[in-house]
């Protein structure tokens, strides 16, 4: 971008704004760090919350109780990586079938089926109708429901129901992916839905099948454009096994609570476990850059191969060569 266009687009701020904006930021600085140590800092030193008593059990090697309380908080990382693990690859294999499923059911809305009878034609599309209205419903209904809600209701209403898993994680699992699987499924299907129609008209010109057009086409342009939203919402699958507490699962939150409770340090424990996740969310999203990258230089056609000029002729040149030459240029 020009000098020219810079200045058209954005007005530079003179001497005066600038020293106007740099005394605005020390200020905000200051008044930051006066806000942190009197309101944050003094309170739980006073309390003595920065005391090695309380620090002391998890970061000390040489404290009684470090070793049985990071033994502890490892078991209850490993419950929460296999239960994001199983939940992630079941939200993304369920919501990608929702997604094909509703792409194919509009599909079949908009087939007139002149093939068939009157009366099959207007029984498949009407079915087709029904299809789409309770799918729609589905997702409309486990979307709007707070994730929380559908985990209790799966670890206390599917045991009502006769469906016994006997494993409390399968219940978490099964909770985390209605809820996730719906949201991926919607992401997947607005990003088949967003790509130019002349794609699936060019797949009906070459023969494909509406079925084929998703899956070879529509479906892995969705995954490549709609990949940003697919890790964000990957993240929050991993934060959301959480809340396996309220079915006693125990993971690394329920983990925590027990060591409270022995320890009295609720401030450090959680402090330690919100870092955990902090890291592993922080490596989910480098994933999703490193992901992208490689896309988007998969997508880099190849350059054009620049133009060879002809070698500089070394030496001198023959008789014959030279009588060549000027038969050719008259």
């Amino acid at each position: 971008m020009s000098n020219q266009t810079m200045s058209v687009l954005y007005d530079a701020p003179g001497p005066r704004a600038r020293r106007i904006t740099i005394i605005s930021s020390v200020l905000a600085a200051v008044a930051a760090v006066a806000g942190a140590y009197f309101l944050v800092y003094r309170p739980l030193d006073e309390r003595e919350q920065f005391a090695m008593e309380k620090w002391g059990p998890l970061i000390d090697p040489s404290n009684e109780v470090f070793g049985q309380v990071w033994t502890q908080l490892g078991q209850g990382f490993r419950a929460t990586l296999i239960a994001a693990a199983l939940a992630i690859v079941s939200s993304l294999v369920f919501g990608t079938l929702l997604a094909i499923l509703r792409v194919q059911l509009k599909a079949l809305m908009r087939r007139r089926f002149t093939t068939l009878a009157p009366p099959v034609a207007l029984a498949v599309r009407g079915l087709s109708w029904v299809l789409n209205g309770v799918t729609k419903f589905f997702v409309e209904v486990f979307r709007g429901l707070p994730v929380v809600i559908t985990i209790f209701f799966c670890a206390s209403g599917l045991p009502v129901l006769g469906v016994d898993l006997g494993s409390i994680l399968w219940y978490l699992v099964i909770g985390l992916t209605i809820y996730n699987g719906v949201v991926i499924g919607e992401i997947l299907r607005s990003g088949m839905e967003g790509l130019p129609g002349g794609q699936r008209e060019a797949a009906d010109a070459i023969g494909l099948t509406s079925f084929q057009a998703t899956r070879m086409i529509l479906l892995p342009q969705a995954f490549r454009i709609m990949l940003p939203a697919l890790i964000s919402q990957l993240v929050v699958v991993f934060k959301d096994t959480s809340l396996g507490f309220i079915i006693s699962y125990e993971e690394v939150l329920r983990k925590s609570s027990f060591i409270i409770q022995v320890l009295d340090n609720p401030i450090q424990v959680y402090f330690v476990v919100g870092v955990i996740y902090i890291a592993v969310n922080y490596l989910l999203s480098k994933l999703a850059e490193y992901a992208q990258r490689r896309l988007a230089q998969g997508r880099r056609t190849a350059k054009k191969p620049e133009p060879t000029q002809a070698a500089p002729m070394t030496g001198s040149a023959t008789p014959q060569e030279t009588e060549a030459v000027a038969g050719t240029t008259t």
